[in-house]
């Protein structure tokens, strides 16, 4: 790790004379690269630079121990400073973990009712706010693309962009499946009901065409909108279904009236969809490094459980219980996240240690 922050430290130094120079933004693209390494690995080298300090304190602390009059306050600096020692070396390896590089993209979030009906339907809502509620804490945006709504009102189906910095990297934990226990509004007799849902969590594409995808491979339908949207829209074609042929991989859009804004939505999203295969391909050949995400990667997993009569949520994947179930509910998954992010940091760094 030492040689790793020496050879950090040096390239600063290096990024900090080209953007100094006069010529630095001559080329922007360049310039653009370089600044965000630098904002990448200054804080790295700040922490270090406070490690070097706090380590030559304990050194010097260390030659007054023979002074009688200064042997008391030299071995509290000493105490004190190994304290401080390892905190910063806990933060300098979280800093040179490896980097996800969708952590700073935007998602798409799609909600699924699975086992339960209405039940299922009306958690998949709840669901969904959850999530709203958390954006708003975040000051994210989220757009609404498509919604399949159930009879009483839940969601079959609703996908959803959430635009906001690091959103993949907050919420990339949250696919699988949810479960929920409690007594539904309809139940008569008081009885627990269990139901659950899927979540899928999916990195954006910088660009379509950051992904291959042969238009000979897709099959482009357009239809007549369904539900609410107006007199007009359901007087038009507006609603889009691509289907990617070599994949299965199907997607509908019709939120909007534009024929062509929901064509572009739909074609995101099949990127995107795209994409996640790629990654979950690529992650296969390297399971154990991320066993804490997703665990096996299987959305239908059962990841999380939601009792409402106890109060509490459960996630399967770390063995964590909160009984805090109508905070989170409205949108404060800072615990559980952190939880998460912390499991997962320490399996790479297992991961580390053992290359």
């Amino acid at each position: 790790m030492q040689n790793k922050l020496e050879l950090l430290q040096n390239r600063l130094h290096e990024l900090n004379e080209e953007l100094s120079s006069e010529n630095a933004t001559k080329d922007m693209e360049r310039y653009k690269k370089i600044s965000k390494e630098h904002a990448e690995i200054n804080p790295v080298v700040d922490i270090y630079k406070d490690f070097l300090k706090k380590t030559q304190d304990i050194d010097d602390a260390k030659e007054m121990l023979s002074d009688p009059e200064m042997k008391v306050f030299a071995q509290e600096e000493i105490d004190n400073g190994k304290e401080e020692i390892i905190n910063l070396e806990k933060k300098l390896q979280a800093l040179l973990l490896p980097k996800d590089p969708n952590d700073d993209k935007n998602i798409f979030l799609e909600i699924r009712a699975g086992a339960g009906g209405d039940e299922s339907a009306l958690f998949a809502a709840d669901i969904f706010r959850m999530y709203s509620r958390f954006a708003e804490r975040m000051r994210w945006q989220i757009e609404i693309i498509s919604s399949n709504e159930s009879e009483v009102g839940g969601f079959k189906e609703i996908i959803a962009k959430v635009i906001g910095q690091g959103a993949y990297s907050k919420l990339k934990f949250e696919s699988g499946g949810h479960r929920v226990q409690r007594v539904p509004d309809t139940e008569t007799q008081g009885r627990i009901h269990t139901s659950a849902i899927t979540v899928a969590i999916l990195p954006e594409a910088d660009e379509i065409s950051d992904v291959h995808i042969n238009p000979a491979d897709l099959r482009i339908d357009t239809y007549r909108a369904s539900g609410a949207g107006g007199q007009h829209i359901n007087k038009t074609d507006s609603a889009v279904r691509i289907t990617h042929l070599p994949s299965g991989i199907v997607v509908e859009c019709q939120d909007d009236r534009s024929q062509h804004r929901n064509k572009a939505q739909a074609m995101s999203i099949l990127a995107a969809r795209i994409k996640d295969n790629q990654i979950k391909e690529q992650e296969s050949q390297r399971a154990s490094e991320r066993k804490s995400l997703i665990g096996s990667g299987d959305r239908s997993e059962r990841i999380r459980t939601y009792n409402f009569p106890q109060g509490r949520i459960t996630d399967h994947r770390i063995n964590l219980t909160l009984y805090k179930i109508d905070f989170i509910m409205d949108g404060d998954l800072v615990e559980l996240i952190d939880a998460l992010t912390a499991e997962h940091q320490a399996d790479l760094l297992a991961q580390l240690d053992s290359d």
